[in-house]
C-alpha cells in the first residue's frame, strides 16, 4: 500500500492488518489528520508530538537530526572557556588598581617634594642675599636684579606699608600664605608673602612666571591647589602651629593627606610638625582635623612648620 494512498484516502485497515497494533494506530491517526494541505498533499504538521514516531523512517530520521544539531547549537560555555575569561579579567582589574596605586603614589612624593622645595628656597635666598625673599626695599632688589629685571620693568618691592602684611626689612616675611583672593592665580604688591615667588624666581632658585598680573603667577601642586608661605609671630593659618615659617598647600584629598603626614611627621593630623585643616575655612586659626575624620574624598589644606 503507498503512503501516498493512505493519506488521501483513509481507510479502515483489513482483518489482516488489524492484528497490528501499529497499522490500527496509523489509520487512527490519518483519520484524524485528513485534510490535505491547499495543494492536496497530506499535511504533515498535524502530525506533531508523539506522533512522529509513525512516519517513515527518512523522515522521522530527519526530524531527529535536526533535533540533535539544534541542542548543539544551544550549548553555553564550558567550565575552562568560563575560568579563562575570569582570570583574564582579574589581570586586568589588578592591572588598573595597581596603575591608579603608582599614581597616587607619584602625587604624594610630588607634594612631599612641593614643602621641602619651597623651605629649601627661604634658606637659599637668605644664603645669597641675607635677607628673606619678599622682605627687602626697592633700592636692594635693583641692585640685586637689575631696574629692567620684570619684563622692563623693576623688581616689585612690598607696598603700601602694613602691620602684618607689608614691612620692608624688618627680618620676616610678612602676610598671609593665601594673599590674594583664593581663586586667583595672579599676585599682590600688599603683601611679601606674594611677593617671595618673584623675588626667588628671580634669583634663579625657582622656575616660573615674575610678572604679578600673570594668572599663573602662584604655583599649585599636583593637584591644582595653592602653595603659599608665611611666617609666625601671628596667629597661624592652622591653629595651635609652632614653628619659624609654615608652607601650605590647598586642595589636598583626604587620602593623600594620611599619607603625607605619615611620610613627613607622625601620622597624625591634629598635631606634630604637618596638620590639616578643612579646605572650606579660610581664616587663620581654624581648627585642624584629626585624622580619624579625615575623608578620602574631601579636599583639605595641608601645612608644615619649619
Amino acid at each position: 500500500m503507498r503512503w501516498s494512498t493512505v493519506m488521501s484516502r483513509p481507510r479502515r485497515p483489513t482483518a489482516a492488518c488489524s492484528a497490528d497494533p501499529t497499522l490500527v494506530r496509523l489509520w487512527a491517526i490519518v483519520s484524524k489528520n485528513r485534510q490535505p494541505d491547499r495543494r492536496g498533499r497530506p499535511n504533515w504538521q498535524n502530525l506533531a508530538g508523539t506522533e512522529h514516531a509513525y512516519l517513515p523512517y527518512h523522515r522521522r530520521h530527519g526530524l531527529e537530526n535536526q533535533m540533535t544539531q539544534l541542542k548543539k547549537q544551544q550549548s553555553g560555555f564550558t567550565l575552562v572557556e568560563i575560568a579563562i575569561v575570569l582570570v583574564i579579567i582579574g589581570l586586568l582589574l589588578g592591572g588598573v588598581l595597581k596603575g591608579q596605586e603608582l599614581i597616587n603614589s607619584a602625587k604624594v612624593k610630588n607634594m612631599i617634594g612641593d614643602f621641602r622645595t619651597v623651605s629649601s628656597l627661604v634658606y637659599a635666598y637668605q644664603d645669597r642675599f641675607k635677607s628673606f625673599p619678599g622682605d627687602q626695599n626697592q633700592n636692594q632688589l635693583n641692585d640685586a636684579f637689575g631696574a629692567n629685571a620684570v619684563g622692563g620693568k623693576p623688581p616689585t618691592a612690598c607696598t603700601p606699608a602694613a602691620a602684618g602684611h607689608c614691612t620692608q626689612n624688618n627680618g620676616r616675611i610678612d602676610g598671609t600664605w593665601d594673599a590674594t583672593s583664593k581663586d586667583l592665580g595672579s599676585g599682590t604688591s600688599t603683601d611679601e608673602s606674594s611677593i617671595f615667588w618673584q623675588h626667588v624666581r628671580l634669583a634663579n632658585l625657582a622656575t616660573g612666571p615674575t610678572d604679578l598680573a600673570d594668572p599663573n603667577y602662584r604655583p599649585r601642586n599636583a593637584d591644582g591647589g595653592f602653595i603659599g608661605i608665611e611666617m609666625a609671630g601671628k596667629t597661624p593659618y592652622i591653629n595651635g602651629m609652632r614653628g619659624s615659617f609654615f608652607v601650605c598647600s590647598a586642595g589636598v584629598l583626604g587620602r593623600y593627606v594620611k599619607q603625607i603626614d605619615t611620610t613627613m611627621d607622625d601620622g597624625n593630623t591634629a598635631g606634630g610638625s604637618v596638620q590639616a585643616t578643612d579646605a572650606t575655612r579660610g581664616d587663620a586659626g581654624a581648627a585642624a582635623v584629626a585624622t580619624k575624620d579625615i575623608v578620602d574624598g574631601t579636599q583639605y589644606t595641608v601645612c608644615a612648620s619649619y
